[in-house]
């Protein structure tokens, strides 16, 4: 009787935590979003406890099956498990990347390695493995249509790539490196962010402003008067840094702005991330040697498109072969300006770079951030980006302020298809708070797919930027890269809200990463073009449409100093590859290994005392470790794709509509090759790109 009463007693008060947290209980919202402002942070980690409960359940269900192992009870029904986990971090880790304060970043350190040990008990269960390899190995004999041809690979191979191979001590000690190295690159993200939010430049002088245009010295009050201070506040968030480094005038300063910027993660204190980069390498190298591959680069290479490290050399090789001596002579060009402009020999270094090149783009081409601003609104460029996918596919964006978000300036849109069908939910959170990670990014916060009943569950997607805030006077203006930077993740979106696939683990942007950047990077192009921009661009005041002849400017201006753009790209590529490439573990000095590493395509002076590896999130903890030159890669497959919608009309519905069928809809489903190639005809050319970029001339006849 007693041990009934303990049983009901338990039983009812999880019930009451199940019901108090918003978490695991129905969502009662439109379209089922996250009940964001109902959600605590006390919430998240009960949340992941019941999910990976509820997930462990689910796949000792499928390990004890008593029934043969098949394609549905074993490889479907583990795809299908792990609702509730998938839904609960894909909340959290929303939150902390976009509004993390350290009570988020002392939870993802207590969330981290319960997601990390999980997925090694899942990888690591040679019962479960046996069944996905008996499906596997009957593969050929099973007929199966292709998504779930794709399917069934890609979770194979995950678990081969994740030591379900291994024998029991490779399989401990592989359990034990991938921990340490979640917890590691977790560390160095969020020594990352600390560092960047507590750099200041506090200017209480007038005359340190010199050159800066009023919409930024208006900008650095406004932040000054936020925190309490009094002056002209500048920081290391791109719409702070980008201008200073353009326009300031007093160089002291902005070497006092580069050199803090540079500084990032190697500041000799508890931030520091030196010594993680080389644990963070060495236990990638150390993985990847346990599961037999050379390096991590061979290892991480094997499914991509490049699918070899050979493969990624010769790409940036080519790169640096063609926009080298381009970058050279821009080099050059830029010193002789500075030099005949200040009438004395000038050493151009660094922190001039942006100064003077924005001088001499503006004498060249009567073109500059401050002359085109007024004409970027943040309100009228947000329509004019969804009037692009209106025209280009026909869907539509309707807001919703019934919508929770998870803070008071993210807006929500419901995302329709020209038939009327519901496709998506879609979050643009635009400006930079202290929590915030710098850059931009999407998110898939809930990916499409379609149950077993065949009902078919919609996208919810999050674009993250890091825009220029409105000031007291003025609405949030922004730059043509800022404006660029929006087409680019709204084109992460498009592949993650136009996605048609069962399996949600192929849906929309979960592709190769050199893929992956493909659907993003063709949106960039629609704004070197002239009757996109006479669409888009308004002034704020009067509504005068973008003269005609500063659109010419603009495009004119589009390969201003292009190879050193490249170059800069291919040497961000070139330390990734050397990082990963690595056979044994490096113990040296981080700083002299980052200037062998990508001596090659450095065009402007190395500056002692600097360093990037300790703050390339991309390399140590998001994700593009031994991918980066995925960018480039991605590069030339856009310039040729886009190349068939010059040669149409760039507004031409029907290329568009085979881009959606071939590209955006697919998912994973099938090879990125097989798929470009169903677009295009054939492979991609970087001919399309060096002709974009003025390297190589265009030829007479059409692509």
């Amino acid at each position: 009787m007693k041990i009934s009463v303990i049983f009901l007693s338990t039983l009812t008060l999880f019930n009451m935590a199940h019901a108090a947290n918003p978490l695991l209980g129905v969502y009662r919202t439109p379209r089922e979003t996250y009940p964001f402002d109902k959600i605590k942070h006390a919430h998240y980690s009960p949340a992941v406890d019941e999910g990976i409960r509820q997930l462990e359940k689910e796949v000792t269900s499928i390990v004890n099956s008593p029934q043969p192992p098949t394609f549905e009870n074993t490889v479907v029904a583990l795809e299908r498990s792990g609702k509730l986990l998938n839904r609960v971090t894909a909340a959290f880790f929303t939150v902390l990347n976009a509004e993390a304060d350290d009570d988020m970043m002392n939870l993802s350190q207590e969330i981290s390695p319960k997601l990390s040990e999980c997925r090694n008990n899942i990888h690591l269960n040679e019962a479960l493995f046996a069944r996905i390899k008996a499906v596997y190995d009957r593969k050929a004999s099973l007929n199966l249509p292709v998504e779930e041809a794709r399917l069934l690979q890609k979770t194979f191979d995950e678990f081969a790539d994740n030591g379900a191979h291994l024998p029991p001590e490779g399989k401990e000690r592989f359990r034990r490196l991938s921990m340490e190295l979640s917890q590691l690159q977790l560390t160095f993200e969020q020594n990352v962010l600390k560092d960047k939010n507590r750099y200041e430049l506090l200017l209480t002088d007038e005359n340190d402003l010199a050159g800066l245009p009023e919409s930024i010295r208006e900008a650095a009050l406004l932040s000054a008067k936020e925190r309490g201070k009094t002056g002209w506040l500048f920081t290391l968030s791109e719409p702070s840094y980008v201008p200073f480094m353009q326009y300031a005038d007093n160089r002291s300063l902005r070497e006092q702005l580069f050199r803090a910027r540079q500084r990032i993660g190697n500041g000799d204190d508890a931030y520091d991330n030196r010594e993680n980069v080389k644990k963070i390498v060495r236990i990638r190298m150390e993985i990847a040697q346990l599961l037999g591959y050379k390096n991590y680069a061979e290892y991480e290479l094997k499914n991509k498109m490049a699918g070899k490290v050979e493969n990624v050399y010769r790409l940036l090789e080519q790169l640096l072969e063609a926009y080298r001596p381009v970058a050279i002579n821009e080099y050059s060009t830029v010193q002789g300006f500075a030099t005949g402009i200040e009438n004395r020999p000038v050493d151009l270094m660094p922190w001039d770079w942006s100064y003077y090149s924005e001088k001499l783009k503006n004498i060249r081409f009567r073109v500059d951030d401050e002359m085109t601003r007024p004409y970027f609104e943040l309100e009228r460029v947000t329509k004019g980006v969804f009037g692009l996918a209106t025209q280009l596919y026909g869907i539509t964006f309707k807001e919703n302020h019934r919508i929770p978000v998870y803070h008071p300036e993210v807006s929500t849109y419901e995302v329709f298809d020209e038939n009327g069908r519901f496709l998506a939910v879609l979050y643009t959170d635009f400006f930079p708070r202290e929590g915030k990670q710098s850059g931009a990014w999407m998110d898939g916060i809930r990916p499409q797919y379609r149950d077993e009943k065949g009902a078919d569950h919609r996208p919810h997607v999050v674009i993250v930027m890091n825009f220029t805030r409105p000031t007291e006077t003025k609405p949030s203006l922004l730059t043509h890269e800022e404006v660029n930077t929006f087409l680019h993740e709204f084109g992460h979106a498009l592949h993650g809200m136009l996605s048609e696939v069962t399996y949600g683990s192929l849906s929309g942007t979960g592709v190769e990463q050199d893929f992956v950047e493909l659907p993003s990077q063709i949106m960039e192009n629609w704004l070197d073009e002239e009757p996109f921009l006479d669409r888009i661009a308004a002034h704020y005041q009067t509504g005068e449409k973008i003269p005609s002849e500063l659109v010419r400017n603009l495009i004119d201006a589009s390969n201003f100093n292009t190879g050193y753009k490249c170059c800069r790209q291919v040497s961000f590529g070139l330390l990734d590859m050397a990082w990963h490439t690595l056979t044994a573990p490096f113990d040296g000095v981080v700083a002299d290994f980052e200037k062998t590493a990508w001596e090659s395509a450095l065009i402007l002076p190395d500056v002692p005392g600097t360093l990037m590896s300790s703050s390339f999130n991309h390399l140590f903890s998001g994700g593009y470790a031994a991918g980066y030159y995925g960018y480039k890669w991605a590069e030339v497959m856009d310039a040729d794709a886009f190349s068939v919608f010059k040669a149409a009309g760039i507004f031409d519905r029907g290329v568009a509509d085979a881009f959606r069928e071939h590209i955006l809809s697919k998912g994973n489903t099938e090879k990125p090759d097989i798929l470009y190639k169903r677009f295009r005809g054939r492979e991609p050319s970087i001919d399309a790109l060096l002709i974009r970029n003025g390297i190589k001339k265009q030829p007479d006849k059409n692509p």
